[in-house]
């Protein structure tokens, strides 16, 4: 084991909340029926900090723990479930999270804006259970 940076990894589970918070409101307050560009961007800087949050937290596990080294987004997520750190039902929905890391990133300009994302009503719930996720791994391996 290496040094584990639990006050980055701290302060990046301290965001899940507001993140959680965005998307709750960013839910009610959509509007279907037509873009609203507003809430468009909104959304997509929703998703993007959840996909940073969570490859950031993955990195810093990662690097901290000396597990193997990642070589893409979505294998950050993998190793985290192979070391232990969430199970499987996990897996998939912070799979889709780091997914939308190329189009929000390089593909912008060719978006959907027409709808609310399906994983933004998911996203509370997801983060809650990373954070949880990701705390008792910590404490279970630092003990």
């Amino acid at each position: 084991m290496y040094y584990v940076n639990e006050e980055q990894i701290g302060e990046r589970l301290a965001f899940i909340p507001s993140l959680a918070e965005a998307a709750d409101k960013l839910s009610a307050s959509w509007r279907e029926g037509g873009p609203d560009v507003l809430l468009a961007f909104a959304q997509e800087r929703l998703l993007h900090l959840a996909v940073e949050l969570v490859t950031d937290v993955g990195s810093l596990l990662i690097d901290g723990f000396l597990m193997r080294d990642a070589s893409s987004y979505e294998d950050i997520v993998d190793i985290l479930r192979v070391e232990g750190v969430f199970g499987d039902e996990l897996s998939e929905p912070l799979q889709a999270i780091v997914r939308l890391r190329k189009p929000l990133v390089q593909e912008y300009a060719k978006l959907d804006r027409s709808g609310l994302h399906p994983l933004v009503g998911k996203l509370p719930d997801v983060l809650a259970s990373f954070g949880e996720s990701v705390r008792a791994f910590m404490a279970k391996e630092l003990a």
